[in-house]
Formats: C-alpha cells, sequence, structure tokens
C-alpha cells in the first residue's frame, strides 16, 4: 500500500507510543475529532495521543488507503487494551504541504 509519508510517520509513531513524533506529523494548527472531543494544535494533539498510549497501547495496522481531492481516508485496525479489540477505524485526513491539517476518526 502507497502511503504518503506523514501517514507512514504517523502510524510509525502510534506503533512506538511516540506522542511527540505523532504530533509532529500535524501543523501548529491542526484539528483532530475523536470520540466527540476535538484538539487544536500540536500541543493538545500530543496530550490526547499520549493519553491514550497510556491507557490504550493502541497499535495501527493500515488495511487501506484511498487518496481522494480534499480528504484521504485510512481504514485501519487498531488493537490495544480495549473491549473489543481489535477494531477497524477510519482516518479521514486533511493534507497540505506534507503535513495533517485535520484529522477525523470515525468506525
Amino acid at each position: 500500500m502507497n502511503l504518503p509519508k506523514v501517514i507512514t510517520d504517523l502510524v510509525k509513531a502510534q506503533d512506538n507510543f511516540d506522542s511527540v513524533a505523532y504530533a509532529n506529523c500535524f501543523s501548529d494548527t491542526a484539528v483532530v475529532f475523536d470520540e466527540e472531543n476535538t484538539y487544536n494544535g500540536r500541543k493538545e494533539i500530543e496530550n490526547w495521543i499520549a493519553n491514550a498510549n497510556e491507557q490504550f497501547k493502541t497499535l495501527m495496522k493500515p488495511i487501506n488507503f484511498v487518496a481522494e481531492e480534499k480528504t484521504s481516508i485510512l481504514s485501519a485496525e487498531i488493537s490495544g487494551n480495549f473491549d473489543g479489540s481489535p477494531i477497524v477505524l477510519h482516518y479521514h485526513f486533511e493534507i497540505i504541504d506534507e503535513q495533517i491539517q485535520s484529522l477525523k476518526i470515525t468506525d
């Protein structure tokens, strides 16, 4: 599967539980929407993923990628310390200048 470098970097950071590297895949003004919560900017994104990593130890296995004009969608099998593991989630990315501008996670 041919993924943009920023998404490859994001998956690698997630699988290494590296919240700083994960947040660095995003622009300074990026927004993440996950489970009815919104996280604005790198620092909030870093704190959100650090807390999630500590609680769930989530690993990502990309299974499909569709690049569209404005939004790209990564489907990934997510496993970790949570009920129902593994599950498939869909990551809706807006990428500009090789940085993630927005991410919405859906099931």
